[in-house]
């Protein structure tokens, strides 16, 4: 038996066509994605909190001199976040 708990579905990012260009998103748990782009390099991850009344949506990257996150900021929408992390 498993003890493993399923994902709630949940649609993908409504993002814009210009910003999504070239870039992958794959869904972790309930509310964060990670953002790679076309040669497989991790640009960031976006945490999305699932049911929460005006969200904010947070852009951040891996550190890789300290093995932890850098906060980029928080977002009104996963478009804000993404545009942060594709043009930083």
């Amino acid at each position: 038996m498993s003890l493993a708990t399923p994902l709630k579905p949940t649609s993908g990012p409504a993002v814009s066509g210009r910003l999504a260009a070239g870039l992958s998103f794959v869904q972790l748990n309930n509310g964060l994605w990670r953002i790679t782009r076309a040669d497989g390099s991790v640009l960031g991850y976006i945490d999305a909190p699932v049911d929460v009344a005006g969200a904010r949506f947070s852009a951040k990257r891996l550190r890789s001199d300290r093995r932890s996150f850098f906060m980029m900021g928080d977002f009104r929408s996963f478009d804000e976040a993404l545009e942060c992390l594709r043009f930083s």
